[in-house]
């Protein structure tokens, strides 16, 4: 069954290690993840942007997927079902679907509109047993056609937010979606520190996990990381293994144009990648 993010981010935060937030994008992708996180023994979040929800045709088939796959495949380790970088509305819409966590991401509002849209969903939330996620300064990058520098939150407003009672608490320190240019700077662990000190105990969530040096992911779980999100490194190990299989001629060699043999290298693409992150976050075992 699906299961709120709570408790497994406060044993993570307890434990000092991380949980894994994998993006997931179809059928491959969520099996993939789901029997790596079995394998391993590990708890594990599956991350659904907005738009990964249009393309896989709405959040109750999502939903409807996702349990039938927990079911299916003798699935035992907490698996939560997370909205990311929601909007309002697309928080309201996943909470009726089923999904067990949510993030509302009001962090290009002004703080008194994030504040007020946050507060909305806190209660629900709370009724529900539902994870709300809020989000406090930029994540750099692009996420569904929503842009940011990867400005530093202000740890007073992420106070402020982590004041009304939500779950966990993504704020920026640097960190971007996407690839890293070879220019950054890295995180910025003084605001971490200073966002750490503001919270308290509440679990904080790196976005951007893909290409963050191992070192610098186990220093920000040390200061009070929870949740790491990853989505680009997948998405880049699973194509480059398909275009490997194609340009190797594979599909065109007795039923090798069968999709499920096209996509399987990639599917193990994502596997490999999931097991090096969990490995990193040092979550294998926690279930």
């Amino acid at each position: 069954m699906l299961v709120s993010a709570k408790d497994m981010l406060n044993k993570a935060r307890d434990g000092h290690y991380g949980v894994g937030q994998f993006n997931i994008n179809n059928l491959e992708w969520t099996k993939a993840v789901l029997q790596t996180a079995e394998e391993l023994k590990a708890p594990v979040i599956l991350g659904v942007s907005e738009g990964a929800g249009k393309y896989m045709c709405g959040y109750t088939t999502i939903v409807g997927m996702v349990k039938g796959m927990i079911n299916e495949l003798g699935i035992t380790v907490p698996v939560a079902l997370h909205l990311d970088h929601g909007t309002f509305e697309g928080a309201k819409k996943c909470i009726n679907a089923g999904f067990s966590s949510i993030m509302f991401d009001g962090s290009h509002y002004p703080i008194e509109e994030n504040i007020k849209l946050t507060t909305a969903l806190v209660n629900t939330c709370d009724i529900l047993g539902i994870s709300l996620e809020a989000e406090v300064g930029a994540i750099g990058g692009e996420e569904d056609g929503v842009v940011a520098m990867g400005e530093c939150a202000d740890p007073a407003e992420c106070k402020q937010i982590a004041d009304l009672g939500v779950t966990m608490l993504a704020a920026g320190i640097g960190n971007i979606h996407g690839k890293y240019p070879e220019n950054w700077p890295g995180l910025s662990f003084p605001t971490l520190e200073a966002i750490k000190a503001a919270v308290g105990d509440m679990p904080l969530v790196l976005h951007g996990g893909t290409g963050i040096p191992a070192e610098q992911v186990k220093k920000a779980i040390s200061l009070g990381v929870a949740k790491i999100n990853v989505n680009t490194e997948c998405q880049i190990a699973f194509t480059a293994k398909v275009r490997e299989y194609i340009e190797e001629g594979k599909d065109l060699t007795g039923k090798g144009f069968d999709p499920r043999k096209v996509l399987a290298p990639g599917v193990e693409a994502i596997k490999d990648t999931v097991r090096e992150k969990m490995d990193m976050f040092g979550c294998i075992g926690k279930a």
